[in-house]
């Protein structure tokens, strides 16, 4: 008992979100071991119970959305002496398709969760070192292709005309954030619609052909809340802090803190109106 105390007392924890599918499901953590170290020699580490989910990181300590600061660089392989891809910024989150070690770093080899628009701008592999990145663990894309969920009390409304968003569970406010909906050439539609497609990142591109001529390029979207087959949704921004005025390309732009909240919160079925 006694050294298992001591054990106990001396491991430091990294604690990773696991997020249960669907509505009532707990949220559930793992812990995994950064560091052990017995009196004279190595404790052995302790077997885990296996992540729930897909691996995912959410960039930190990096530059903000106006590149201020010292950027994160991604990497075209596992060490400071590969090229530059990009640099990234805080809030940015992407799918883990490997982890490696090198010269005692950990580096994180980046995947995606579904096709890529443009894949010939993807030219070399994606690497980010661990120590610039929060891990946690996702269910990842989740999609339906049932209508509203009816049996559900929850619901979104976005309001246009006041950049607002408004989440209820039944007559119960959950969230009330401001927003940024379309630009006047690629507005967020009106009606009614319904989350069908969830997933924790999303690489973003334009042109859209029927939507956006326009081009950009945005991967590592954060917290992606899917309401139109034509790609609208609601989801996290990285990129600007213009919240309140329309700044997006038809999608519904969150800050991420609140965007995450919202993706928690809302299950696959939950009814969205886009008002004027």
């Amino acid at each position: 008992m006694i050294l298992a105390l001591l054990l106990a007392g001396a491991l430091s924890f990294v604690l990773l979100r696991v997020w249960g599918i669907g509505r009532g499901t707990s949220l559930q953590s793992a812990a995994v071991v950064a560091s052990i170290e017995s009196w004279d020699e190595p404790a052995s580490v302790p077997v885990l119970a296996t992540p729930i989910g897909n691996p995912y990181i959410e960039i930190e300590d990096s530059c903000n959305w106006a590149y201020a600061g010292t950027c994160v660089n991604l990497r075209s392989g596992p060490g400071t002496s590969y090229p530059v891809v990009m640099r990234l910024r805080n809030n940015m989150v992407l799918k883990v398709a490997s982890t490696t070690v090198v010269d005692g770093r950990s580096w994180y080899k980046i995947g995606f969760d579904s096709e890529i628009r443009y894949p010939e701008r993807v030219t070399s592999d994606w690497y980010v070192a661990a120590d610039f990145a929060r891990p946690f663990y996702d269910p990842g894309l989740l999609t339906t292709t049932t209508e509203a969920n009816a049996s559900s009390a929850k619901r979104i409304i976005i309001d246009r005309a006041k950049e607002m968003l408004y989440a209820y569970d039944g007559d119960t406010l959950f969230m009330q954030q401001s927003i940024s909906v379309g630009l006047e050439l690629t507005p967020t539609p009106t009606g009614t619609f319904s989350i069908y497609r969830k997933t924790p990142d999303s690489y973003m591109q334009g042109p859209v052909p029927g939507v956006s001529d326009q081009y950009y390029d945005l991967p590592g979207v954060p917290w992606d809340l899917y309401f139109t087959k034509e790609g609208g949704a609601i989801h996290g921004a990285y990129w600007h802090n213009n919240f309140g005025q329309p700044w997006s390309h038809g999608c519904v732009n969150l800050p991420p803190a609140a965007a995450e909240l919202l993706y928690e919160w809302t299950d696959l079925g939950t009814p969205v109106t886009v008002k004027n």
